[in-house]
C-alpha cells in the first residue's frame, strides 16, 4: 500500500504541475488577447481619426470653394447689374439719335417738298407773267 501512495503522491504533485502550467498558460493566453485588444482599439481609432480628419479636410476645402464661388457669383451679378444699366443708356440714347435723324428726315423730305412748290409756283408766275 505504501507503493500505491507513493504513486498516488506523484500522480497529485503532476496533476497539480498540470493544472499550475496550464493556468499560467491561461494567463498569458488572457494577457496576449487583452494585449491584443488593446493593440487593435488602437489600431481602430488611429484608423477611425484619418478616415474623419481626410473627410473633415475635404469638406472644409469643399466649403471654402463654395464660399469663394459665392463671392464671384456676387461680384459677377454687381458687374451684370452695371452692364445692364449701361446697355439700357445705350439703348436709350440710341433711340433718342435715331429719333432725331428720323425728324431730320423728315425735315428734309419736307424742305424738298417746300423746294419743289416754291419752284413750281415761280414757273406758275413766271408763265402769268409772259403771257
Amino acid at each position: 500500500m505504501e507503493g500505491a501512495k507513493v504513486e498516488m503522491g506523484g500522480l497529485e504533485s503532476s496533476l497539480i504541475q498540470i493544472i499550475q502550467e496550464h493556468q499560467q498558460r491561461a494567463v498569458y493566453i488572457q494577457d496576449q488577447s487583452d494585449k491584443a485588444k488593446k493593440d487593435a482599439l488602437k489600431t481602430a481609432v488611429q484608423v477611425s481619426e484619418l478616415l474623419v480628419d481626410t473627410v473633415n479636410g475635404g469638406v472644409q476645402e469643399a466649403f471654402t470653394t463654395e464660399k469663394h464661388i459665392e463671392v464671384e457669383i456676387r461680384a459677377l451679378i454687381s458687374t451684370i447689374i452695371r452692364y445692364k444699366k449701361q446697355t439700357n443708356q445705350w439703348l436709350a440714347a440710341s433711340h433718342a439719335l435715331n429719333s432725331v435723324l428720323k425728324e431730320i428726315g423728315d425735315f428734309e423730305n419736307w424742305m424738298k417738298t417746300m423746294d419743289l412748290d416754291c419752284k413750281s409756283i415761280n414757273s406758275a408766275i413766271r408763265n402769268i407773267h409772259q403771257s
